[in-house]
């Protein structure tokens, strides 16, 4: 076992996830994976589990009933990694939007540089996204000027999703009580660290939309990030997190 888990959540990834693990895997530093499906109906499971004996004892695989959701994938890979005392947890998608030769960076950060978490940043030198169209950037753009005008936290990408947590962060967070599934998800864990006084570190990243499978985004992830961080911010005020 190493000491570090990428953390990957899948639904109809059949197209990607192969070419994925094969990157991770190639690295000069060694991760394990962990790809959490919601019962893909494209089979990207079953695809995972014939790859086990190709990564033998680096690839898990949990599947889940249905989909139900991004945050709930992560949670339920953040309590499996912290049984298997694992030291550094990453989140990372499937779709090469996130580039794994950066996990190594992600790493650093943690290990050497102190960081508690580092976030692979797509805004803290400029605006570094591939292939999106203008109304998407400006709208992920916004939203982290957004966050940062309502929570106070210093984070140029709040919304980012490519993450590597030190354990003893998800041990201190209460992950029960995390509430969010979408992009309010990504910034209620941030938010909830924060809180805490841990260290989050930005790590700049380019960010290149996906080229296979389709997006998940939705209107009404979007919603719960606007709204979302409102009430998280008022509860936060309120009582302790």
């Amino acid at each position: 076992m190493q000491d570090a888990v990428v953390i990957i959540p899948t639904y109809n990834e059949i197209e990607n996830i192969e070419a994925i693990l094969s990157a991770v895997f190639a690295l000069p530093k060694a991760f394990d994976v962990l790809v959490v499906d919601d019962n893909s109906p494209d089979q990207t499971a079953v695809k995972v589990k014939a790859l086990q004996s190709e990564y033998n004892n680096q690839l898990f695989l949990e599947v889940r009933k249905e989909k139900s959701g991004l945050g709930t994938a992560y949670i339920h890979g953040f309590k499996w990694a912290l049984k298997k005392h694992y030291q550094y947890i990453f989140e990372m998608d499937a779709d090469f939007s996130h580039n794994p030769k950066d996990l190594i960076r992600l790493y650093d950060a943690c290990h050497t540089n102190q960081a508690d978490i580092a976030i692979g940043s797509r805004y803290v030198k400029g605006v570094n996204v591939v292939n999106w169209p203008l109304g998407r950037v400006i709208l992920s753009y916004g939203a982290s000027i957004y966050v940062r005008l309502i929570t106070g936290m210093r984070i140029n990408d709040a919304t980012a999703g490519f993450i590597c947590y030190k354990r003893q962060v998800l041990e201190q967070l209460n992950l029960d009580q995390i509430k969010f599934v979408g992009y309010a998800f990504q910034i209620e864990m941030k938010f909830k660290a924060y809180l805490k006084k841990f260290k989050l570190v930005e790590v700049p990243v380019i960010f290149t939309d996906r080229t296979k499978g389709e997006s998940k985004l939705s209107s009404g992830i979007i919603s719960e990030a606007i709204f979302g961080v409102i009430s998280m911010k008022l509860k936060s005020l309120f009582k302790s997190n």
